[in-house]
């Protein structure tokens, strides 16, 4: 009886996971379907962060002293984060510029302590709360719009006409907490 229980709440869990599964399987398949970027220039960009991210690992002070976040969209290559010095902050562009694929790059780096586990909590709710409001504005397709938040900092990227780019940026610009909106914006 023991070992029907337990095989009985395995298949459970296993197929909870499978329902997981599909569920997340089928919310990035709806999210990649509503980007303006082709699906090709998805993977490319995936591919990018993966290259860049690796590339700034083979840099031993960078990988240990270093906090830096890729994002990239369409080819532009967004770097946030913290080093200790403009030399680092050299390498890293650098590096990142060495990756194939990278059409632009935007170095928002700064130089100083890594931020530490309380801010990179507040960072994602703000970045959580600026892109549910991105979302809720019918005057914004803020699917199109990626939303990275560093020390309160908030840069938006994607590809957007100029008039959905200064709506969202002054959604952003109007939330608690954030400091300032920096647009990384490719105008379509």
């Amino acid at each position: 009886m023991y070992f029907r229980a337990i095989l009985l709440l395995s298949a459970i869990l296993f197929l909870q996971g499978c329902a997981v599964a599909v569920v997340a399987g089928t919310a990035s398949a709806v999210s990649a379907a509503n980007d303006r970027r082709s699906i090709g220039s998805q993977i490319d960009d995936n591919s990018i962060e993966i290259k860049a991210t690796l590339a700034l690992k083979q840099i031993p002070r960078l990988a240990k002293h270093a906090n830096i976040n890729v994002v990239s969209v369409n080819g532009t290559v967004l770097l946030t984060g913290q080093v200790a010095n403009a030399e680092m902050r050299s390498e890293a562009t650098s590096a990142v510029n060495k990756v194939m694929g990278v059409k632009r790059l935007l170095n928002q780096i700064r130089i100083g302590s890594n931020i530490g586990l309380s801010t990179q909590t507040h960072d994602t709710w703000l970045t959580s709360k600026v892109k549910t409001q991105l979302l809720a504005n019918d005057n914004v397709n803020g699917s199109n719009i990626k939303v990275i938040t560093e020390n309160s900092e908030v840069f938006l990227m994607g590809m957007v006409d100029k008039d959905e780019a200064d709506k969202a940026v002054n959604i952003a610009r109007n939330i608690h907490g954030v400091e300032k909106v920096i647009k990384a914006f490719e105008y379509l």
